[in-house]
C-alpha cells in the first residue's frame, strides 16, 4: 500500500512566537519587517489577522488600515529554524524516509511504517499530538498515496485539519476547487488558464491531455496528469552532505557609510550563520561576503580559513573582506555565508590563512557558542546577546 503524508505547521512563524509569548495567541498578530526597515512586510499572519484580511507579503502599512489593532513582532530566523529542526526530529521517528519541502511541511513516506491495526487516519492523530506536546505547534496533515494529493490534501483544512485526498475521492474533493488553489499553479498561470476558462482543477482534465500539452508544453501534460491525481515522484529524504552553502543577509534600515555601524550588521550575520552550521554538523572553509551599494551594484569576496562554524571567526574573515574590498560608498545589504563543507579535515594552511584568518578556537570557546546556542533555540535570540550588539553606543567597536 502506498501512504504519504504532507505534515504542514499551521502560520508557522507567527506560531513559534506564541509559544514564547502566548499574549499573541487572543490577539490579532503577524511576524513582520520592522516598520522603519525597508523591508516592512507581513511574512505570517495568525488566523485572527487573516479574518480581517491580513495576507503574506502585504506591506505593513496595508496590514495595519486592514486591522489596526495588528501586533507585530520581528522576525527571528535562527528560531524558527530550531522549531523546525525539532519538528522534523519529531517526524523521523515514524519514517526514515522524510522530505522536507520546506521550513515548515515535509512529505512522509510511510508505506510498511504504520503500526499493525492502525488506521491512516489514527497515526497522523498521533503525529499530531506529538508535535503539539513537545513544541507547543499545531499543524495540518494531508493523507494519499502520492505527494501531489498530500499536498493538496494537507491544504483542504486548517488549522489542525486531518484530511485524506484518496484516488476514489479525487472527483468530489479535487476537481471542484479553484484551479488557482492547485499546487504548483502560480498567479500568472492561474490567470492564463483563467483567460483560457479553466477556473477549477476538473475544467483542466476536461480540457484534455494534448490539448494542455499543446498550448503548455511538458507544463501543461503535467497539469493534466496532478488533476487526475498522478505524480510518480517519490519522497526523497534530503542527504546531509546536499547542503552547499550556509548564508544570511540584510536589507539595511538606512545605508551605512561607515564600519562601526557595519561592523555590528557583520556581527549578528556572523551569529546566525555559525549557530545554523553547528545545528547541521558542519564547518566550513570559505567565508563569502556580499555587498550591495545603495546604488545596487554588488560586489562578493571570499576568503579561506580553517574548518569552522564559530560565529567569532566567520565575523573576523568577513571584517578581513570589507576592510579589504569596501570601496566607501554608501551600502544598502551585506550578507555573509559558509562554505567549503567538504573540505573539513585537516588540511595545509595556505598564505591568505596565515594572513587573513582568525586562529582555531578553543574548546571552551566551543562549548560556550554551544550552550549559547542551546538557551536561544529554548528562549529566543533576544535572551542572550553579544555587548557590541546591544542598542547601547560602545565606546570602542569590535573591528
Amino acid at each position: 500500500m502506498k501512504l504519504v503524508f504532507l505534515v504542514d505547521m499551521n502560520a508557522f512563524f507567527i506560531s513559534c512566537e506564541t509559544v514564547r509569548d502566548p499574549t499573541l495567541a487572543v490577539v490579532p498578530a503577524a511576524v513582520a519587517g520592522d516598520p522603519e526597515r525597508r523591508s516592512g512586510i507581513i511574512l505570517t499572519a495568525n488566523y485572527a489577522a487573516r479574518a480581517s484580511g491580513v495576507k503574506t507579503t502585504m506591506t505593513i502599512y496595508q496590514a495595519k488600515a486592514l486591522c489596526p489593532m495588528l501586533r507585530l513582532v520581528p522576525p527571528d530566523h535562527a528560531y524558527y529554524a530550531a522549531c523546525s529542526y525539532a519538528v522534523m526530529t519529531i517526524l523521523a521517528r515514524y519514517t526514515p524516509i522524510v522530505e522536507q519541502n520546506s521550513i515548515d511541511e515535509a512529505w512522509l513516506d510511510l508505506a510498511g511504517c504504520l503500526p499493525a491495526s492502525t488506521e491512516p487516519v489514527a497515526l497522523a492523530k498521533q503525529i499530531m499530538a506529538a508535535i503539539k506536546q513537545e513544541t507547543g505547534l499545531d499543524c495540518s496533515i494531508g493523507i494519499s498515496e502520492n505527494k501531489f494529493l498530500a499536498k493538496m490534501a494537507a491544504d483542504m483544512k486548517k488549522p489542525r485539519g486531518i484530511t485524506t485526498l484518496w484516488p476514489a475521492e479525487i472527483e468530489s474533493k479535487l476537481w471542484p476547487l479553484p484551479v488557482g488553489d492547485m499546487y504548483g499553479v502560480g498567479r500568472k498561470m492561474r490567470e492564463k488558464l483563467i483567460d483560457r476558462g479553466i477556473t477549477t482543477i476538473g475544467d483542466l482534465v476536461r480540457c484534455g491531455e494534448q490539448t494542455l500539452a499543446a498550448r503548455y508544453g511538458k507544463w501543461g501534460a503535467e497539469l493534466y496528469a496532478h488533476a487526475r491525481g498522478y505524480d510518480p515522484s517519490s519522497v526523497t529524504p534530503h542527504q546531509k552532505d546536499e547542503m552547499k552553502s550556509i548564508g544570511r543577509s540584510t536589507t539595511l534600515a538606512s545605508d551605512v557609510t561607515d564600519f562601526e555601524q557595519a561592523g555590528k550588521v557583520l556581527l549578528a550575520l556572523s551569529e546566525s550563520v555559525g549557530e545554523r552550521a553547528r545545528r547541521h554538523h558542519k564547518k566550513g572553509t570559505t567565508v563569502h561576503l556580499t555587498i550591495k551599494y545603495a546604488d545596487f551594484s554588488v560586489v562578493t569576496r571570499q576568503i579561506t580559513l580553517p574548518a569552522t562554524d564559530m560565529p567569532m571567526q566567520i565575523y573576523t574573515a568577513a571584517c578581513n573582506l570589507l576592510r579589504k574590498h569596501w570601496n566607501g560608498r554608501a551600502v544598502r545589504l551585506l550578507g555573509i555565508s559558509l562554505s567549503g563543507f567538504a573540505e573539513t579535515g585537516n588540511r595545509q594552511l595556505t598564505f591568505a590563512d596565515m594572513m587573513g584568518a582568525p586562529s582555531s578556537p578553543s574548546k571552551q570557546d566551543e562549548r560556550l557558542e554551544a550552550a549559547v546556542g542551546r538557551i536561544r533555540a529554548k528562549y529566543g535570540n533576544q535572551k542572550i546577546l553579544r555587548a557590541a550588539l546591544l542598542e547601547k553606543k560602545q565606546k570602542s567597536t569590535p573591528f
